[in-house]
């Protein structure tokens, strides 16, 4: 009897760590307009909720499977931004500000297939160069340690585009000219 509990506490964890990994791929999907894929996975996760949630149901009286049921919720929202961190779905759009203009930073990244688009402006404390660059997202921690390679002090800022349209680059990077 108490081997069968065991079984169905880890039955409702794992059911409910892959639910919870389905319903937060399924989101960041949408968000990012796989609309088909999105259904999909909806599709898969909302059999898997039906299913955990019914285990649950059928052994209400047994309160360690509402507490393996919300563990496993919890656990299942760290599963799927981790499986989100690694696909690295969509871009990334990167500003910089640098006083160090003179390094030529803007032609060491365009050297390793970034696109950027670089200005002269003007700080508090003087003369600066500002940068802007797109990148998809599974480049994002390269770019970082390419920039404050060439200057510790740059200040950076990234935010995830809603759309992007035109420019050259883009082009040349879904033919994998930026290399990980």
């Amino acid at each position: 009897m108490l081997q069968n509990a065991y079984v169905m506490i880890l039955i409702i964890l794992v059911i409910n760590i892959v639910y919870v990994s389905f319903f937060t791929m399924r989101m960041i999907l949408t968000m990012k307009g796989q609309r088909y894929l999105a259904a999909l996975i909806s599709t898969i996760e909302v059999v898997i909720y039906v299913i955990g949630l019914g285990l649950v149901l059928d052994n209400l009286d047994q309160i360690q499977n509402l507490i393996a049921y919300a563990v496993g919720y919890g656990l299942g929202v760290i599963v799927g931004m981790k499986i989100e961190e690694k696909l690295a779905l969509g871009y990334i759009t990167v500003s910089v500000i640098t006083k160090e203009y003179e390094l030529d930073l803007p032609k060491l990244l365009r050297a390793e297939g970034y696109g950027v688009t670089t200005w002269m402006s003007q700080g508090r404390e003087g003369d600066r160069l500002s940068m802007t660059i797109l990148t998809p997202r599974k480049y994002e921690m390269k770019l970082y340690k390419t920039i404050t390679d060439v200057d510790p002090k740059a200040f950076v800022v990234a935010y995830e585009p809603k759309s992007i349209h035109g420019g050259f680059w883009v082009k040349a990077v879904r033919r994998g000219k930026l290399e990980s």
